[in-house]
């Protein structure tokens, strides 16, 4: 129960980030430079090593985890690929394209919302001290995920009150995470094939979608302050995983 309460508190976090990001709105390309970081730094800090240390708790050598966080990448290009080219007739299809491609990477996140919460139940079940670091951690980093939520939104020329559908989705997502937990448990080879596919889902909306349009926005003149955002971006997750570990 007590990862249920402390999922709870993500739910404001996630918020504060998605609101955050639509008053800033006007700013969106600084926004993006500094969510693509955010994006990096997760998959850099937190989900490929965890991904390689669940490997070798569970005798792996982390080969198959690498193999998951290509496929992820792959997919959501393909995926991208695929909507993109079904829709590259016109600039209505362009338009249509270019939001159902922000939904597929917005929902890439909600579904990472999700394991973050399945993360903190999963933790309670080792011990209620790991619970609560990994519960500090997925609190602290929600705030980026609403921001990058939205953010995602509004750069694929989604409206203000879809962007706020998302953000409601992508806030009570680790909440339906934790709940899930309390029927079954999750074996830790299975937990890394999933860290080192979803670190692939973001590693690839971090390097191929967010940054690239964030520099398109800004122009040449903006590039090294776009630059030292990301590196912000980057440095905020780092702490925030080595201050929760």
């Amino acid at each position: 129960m007590d990862a249920l309460w402390l999922s709870l508190a993500t739910v404001v976090s996630t918020a504060a980030g998605g609101l955050c990001a639509l008053r800033l709105r006007a700013r969106l390309h600084l926004l993006l430079g500094f969510t693509a970081g955010v994006l990096l730094g997760v998959v850099a800090f937190d989900l490929w090593p965890e991904s390689l240390e669940q490997a070798r708790r569970s005798g792996g050598d982390g080969q198959a985890a690498m193999v998951a966080v290509v496929a992820g990448f792959v997919l959501l290009h393909g995926l991208r690929r695929f909507v993109l080219g079904r829709h590259a007739h016109g600039d209505g299809g362009t338009a249509h394209g270019q939001r159902t491609t922000g939904t597929v990477s917005a929902l890439a996140l909600v579904g990472h919302s999700v394991m973050d919460g399945v993360g903190i139940g999963l933790a309670f079940q080792v011990s209620p001290a790991v619970g609560i670091t990994v519960a500090i951690a997925v609190i602290a980093h929600d705030f980026c995920d609403g921001l990058n939520t939205v953010s995602l939104m509004l750069l694929h020329r989604h409206g203000t009150r879809s962007a706020l559908r998302m953000l409601a989705l992508d806030a009570v997502a680790p909440v339906v995470g934790a709940a899930s937990t309390l029927a079954f448990s999750l074996p830790q080879a299975l937990l890394s094939h999933y860290l080192g596919f979803f670190a692939g889902f973001l590693l690839y909306i971090g390097i191929s979608d967010v940054l690239p349009q964030a520099y398109a926005r800004a122009g040449p003149a903006a590039a090294m302050n776009l630059a030292g955002l990301a590196g912000l971006g980057a440095l905020a997750m780092y702490g925030v995983v080595h201050f929760a570990g």
